[in-house]
């Protein structure tokens, strides 16, 4: 199968390009290197295997020749993070969605009716919750002045009670809540649009934290693995937001590139969308502790408040990536997070005052 990857120099692009070129697929990659996301101009050292072209998935000039004899496409370039005000919202609606609209009418043109789209778990907001007496609710936004508090577990919205996190599953109503994630959500209404009007298949991942190696080093824009592993190459504290009790799924860069590879082949009637995690939940304050026993730093820090737009939980449910892709993965957190301690990452990044494009 010959498969073009966008953002395919990136962080989990570039995984994804390995493992579909060692299973035999031909690959065309795609990536804008920009320098602000890969600390220079020159090509990461994980490319040298594979031909790189440099250019912006929103470039027909440059996209359409690249799709000639295309099978499918896995499109992971996007800009990532929170952002750092309003301001960022037309660069995220520009990469992400006007991004994904050019590439999806590009793949029309050129007759390929497959899309593998990096999706993410932003898009639920916060995670699924249960009410002892209320059953399941859905909280709306944390105060400040509970965050101030301490008082940092979401509440029932009809009684005020603490609420009991659960599974998310992937027919959890959308509720983005960051510019990002808001743009994420558009990308799949596109993609689930381009499936009904061209009879296309479209698998999007929804990924969960995923770490690895490769990731970026030293920028706030990346994920809290490399900003905990980050602080303490300096030497320092890994700063835990809130009380570090919060719950996520910490899943492998090498388990998600093989969620990738499963959803090129596996069966889908228009447009579905799949938790792509390890189903093993660990608090983030677990994996500050877990970096810095295996790298011989400094204790975690636990300094309290939270960001705008931080949710407290988000827990995949694995069951339906495990019953229709067939994706299970691999990599156990102990050993991922060890591994991660002396994995090799990105180059610096310094990008101060605004928001920073990575091509996954």
């Amino acid at each position: 199968m010959r498969v073009l990857v966008t953002g395919g120099a990136g962080f989990i692009g570039s995984h994804v390009v390995d493992l579909l070129a060692a299973e035999g697929h031909e690959v065309v990659v795609l990536d804008a290197l920009l320098p602000q996301a890969h600390g220079g101009d020159d090509l990461p050292p994980w490319t040298a295997a594979h031909r790189v072209v440099r250019g912006d998935v929103r470039d027909v000039e440059v996209l359409r020749p690249l799709l000639h004899g295309v099978d499918a496409v896995c499109h992971q370039a996007a800009m990532v993070g929170h952002g750092v005000d309003p301001a960022d919202a037309p660069g995220y609606a520009a990469h992400n969605d006007l991004g994904t609209a050019v590439l999806l009418a590009e793949m029309h043109r050129a007759g390929i009716g497959r899309l593998v789209l990096a999706g993410s778990m932003v898009v639920y907001g916060e995670g699924r919750y249960e009410c002892r007496e209320h059953g399941t609710v859905r909280p709306g936004p944390r105060t400040v002045a509970d965050i101030d508090a301490g008082r940092f577990e979401p509440r029932c919205p009809a009684c005020g009670r603490e609420l009991v996190p659960g599974l998310v599953p992937e027919t959890a109503p959308p509720d983005p809540r960051s510019t990002y994630a808001a743009t994420k959500l558009a990308q799949e209404h596109l993609a689930a649009a381009w499936a009904r009007q061209t009879d296309g298949a479209v698998w999007s991942l929804r990924y969960h934290n995923v770490y690895g190696p490769r990731m970026p080093f030293g920028t706030p824009y990346a994920g809290v693995a490399s900003l905990f592993r980050s602080a303490l190459e300096r030497g320092e504290a890994p700063r835990v937001m809130e009380d570090g009790r919060q719950r996520r799924d910490f899943v492998h860069v090498t388990d998600v590139a093989a969620a990738n590879l499963a959803a090129l082949t596996a069966p889908v009637d228009g447009f579905a969308a799949a938790n792509v995690c390890s189903g093993e939940p660990h608090t983030v304050g677990e994996l500050a502790a877990e970096l810095a026993r295996a790298t011989g730093g400094p204790a975690p820090e636990v300094v309290g408040g939270a960001r705008p737009g931080d949710v407290r939980h988000v827990v995949a449910d694995p069951a339906f990536a495990r019953e229709r892709l067939g994706f299970r993965a691999r990599v156990a957190f102990a050993d991922g997070v060890a591994a991660f301690a002396r994995d090799p990452l990105r180059a610096p990044v310094s990008l101060p005052g605004r928001a920073l494009v990575i091509d996954r």
